[in-house]
């Protein structure tokens, strides 16, 4: 999941959902949702195409709740993100480094890209299997701007002004977290949390934070915004999803 209070993610990685228009909704709408999606499970691929398209003009958000095959849901913890300028918009890294940064996007998209292809899973159960992604390693990132001996962890801020996440510097090291500047064979759309965001690929999408301003390096983990509602702080993707063999490659 990405998050969400009002449904974080443009990828869909958060757990929860709220109606963007703050409107209450009545259990027989509720109802209505899951007979759809029991109809979708029944009713095959042509049914589960219609049910994403009714989802994706769905103001309510409880679409978020069908079945609806390898797809992204979308969410966010604020109801609404603010698009920056492209031309003004920094991703910082800041803290316990020698050389404090101050990237612009043509600053990032001039570092080594790494592409990969890899699973987005939802801890909710969802899963988008195979989804390209390009960026530059946050590894590669960090000792650019020298970590410093007393650090411990990263902290990441998204400007939406809510959603927070964490990392151990050693997690931070593997190999297969990106600073993610393309998805699905383009730029990463605001929807889905660009310009730039996070890809935690071997952990749950609520660690992939979404409109990622600053990278903060901290001497201790501070936990994220979604282990604030008892999510795992350390978040590899496990059995409880039903799937074997997800762990860092490196």
């Amino acid at each position: 999941m990405d998050a969400a209070r009002g449904g974080a993610s443009g990828s869909g990685d958060g757990p929860g959902r709220s109606d963007r228009e703050g409107r209450p909704v009545g259990r027989r709408v509720v109802f209505g949702v899951v007979g759809l999606g029991a109809l979708g499970v029944l009713g095959g691929s042509a049914v589960q195409r219609f049910l994403a398209d009714v989802a994706a003009h769905d103001p309510t958000g409880l679409t978020n709740l069908l079945p609806l095959g390898n797809q992204f849901r979308i969410y966010t913890v604020t109801g609404s993100v603010p698009t920056p300028d492209p031309n003004t918009y920094r991703l910082s890294v800041t803290g316990l480094v020698d050389r404090p940064q101050h990237y612009s996007l043509t600053d990032l998209a001039a570092l080594p890209q790494i592409d990969m292809v890899r699973d987005f899973q939802c801890v909710t159960g969802w899963r988008v299997p195979k989804v390209p992604w390009s960026g530059v390693r946050l590894s590669d990132m960090l000792a650019l701007a020298g970590v410093q001996s007393s650090a411990k962890a990263l902290r990441f801020v998204s400007f939406d002004g809510t959603y927070t996440e964490s990392l151990t510097l050693d997690q931070a090291q593997n190999p297969d977290m990106l600073v993610a500047l393309k998805m699905l064979g383009g730029p990463v759309s605001h929807e889905h949390g660009g310009p730039v965001r996070l890809y935690a690929a071997p952990m749950y999408g609520y660690k992939s934070i979404k409109w990622l301003q600053e990278i903060q390096v901290v001497d201790a983990v501070h936990p994220g915004y979604w282990e604030g509602y008892g999510y795992d702080i350390d978040a590899w993707v496990g059995k409880s999803n039903g799937r074997n063999g997800d762990v860092p490659t490196g």
